[in-house]
């Protein structure tokens, strides 16, 4: 008797987190990371330090973030997504539209700002949150006809300066993951910035970091790794009532 009540309620329990979706549908239309890393923590002697390193990043072919932009795709749709209260469109309904196709964004990046950025394949770099809502709305009107609203996701990597004194001192790598959704206006619902330090540990002497781009990468898998647990944790909560402003 006391196994069929607990198969009773585990039973109940799956019925009542399936009841907890709605018919909301969401496009996913932005997923990419950058070659930047961003070391202002680090302050000014760092920042000056580090400018040729930053340039080597953007165009160093060794310096390949592919497949941690592949591992946080795979969270994001494989896990994340079961916590949301809204569906998310197919992939391909979105990457295949041909108004999404032809769309030319506004704000793009030029130059070495542009060559650094990675999309996930099919996406499109788009602007969002920051110059108005141009983009937010354009794109959602691609889309209202087969979404109530519109995703973007992006992950940034930082140095963070550690425990020391002066400027000598550890650095760490941060890892911060945006994730903006809008209803079918281009009105923001919510926009979330998640960040985790990564367990790797390297050195800053006298304001200059001791790295090389071969050790930069695991330290932006390190950081990546924290970050995706902690979404992971999180995230449920985070868009729980959502649904409700879509």
């Amino acid at each position: 008797m006391k196994k069929i009540t607990i198969i009773g309620l585990f039973l109940f329990a799956l019925g009542t987190n399936a009841q907890q979706k709605t018919d909301k549908k969401v496009a996913v239309v932005s997923f990419y990371t950058d070659k930047i890393i961003d070391v202002s923590d680090l302050g000014l002697n760092g920042l000056v330090a580090v400018t040729d390193l930053i340039i080597d990043l953007g165009n160093n072919p060794n310096f390949n973030l592919t497949p941690i932009l592949e591992k946080y795709h795979t969270a994001f749709f494989d896990s994340y997504s079961k916590q949301f209260p809204f569906e998310l469109l197919p992939e391909t309904t979105v990457i295949q539209n041909k108004d999404y196709i032809d769309y030319t964004p506004k704000y793009d990046k030029v130059g070495a700002a542009k060559q650094s950025i990675i999309n996930y394949p099919g996406y499109k770099y788009i602007h969002e949150g920051i110059l108005g809502k141009v983009n937010e709305e354009g794109v959602a009107k691609i889309f209202s006809e087969v979404a109530d609203g519109t995703l973007y996701t992006e992950v940034h990597f930082s140095l963070q300066k550690g425990f020391g004194i002066g400027n000598n001192a550890t650095i760490k790598m941060r890892a911060t993951a945006r994730i903006a959704l809008y209803n079918k206006k281009g009105e923001k619902v919510f926009a979330i910035n998640e960040y985790a330090n990564s367990k790797k540990t390297e050195f800053m002497i006298k304001g200059i970091p001791v790295l090389a781009p071969d050790k930069i990468l695991p330290m932006c898998q390190s950081a990546l790794d924290e970050l995706m647990e902690d979404l992971d944790k999180r995230i449920a909560k985070i868009v729980k009532k959502t649904d409700a402003k879509l």
